[in-house]
């Protein structure tokens, strides 16, 4: 694969990235109502990781 071919994906996966970390902190600071949705819109990003969940199961 040329570097330019491989551009987009890499962008794509560096945004995906940002997004699950910038979600991930959101959970943390989250209140109890706030976390409900924002488990779910980490669950809705899992459906395209392969390997390891976004979420960790308490």
């Amino acid at each position: 694969m040329s570097a330019p071919s491989r551009r987009p994906e890499i962008r794509r996966r560096r945004t995906r990235a940002e997004k699950v970390l910038k979600l991930r902190k959101r959970l943390v600071a989250a209140a109890s109502a706030d976390k409900d949705r924002l488990t779910a819109k980490l669950h809705r990003l899992e459906f395209n990781s392969p390997g390891n969940p976004l979420v960790q199961k308490a």
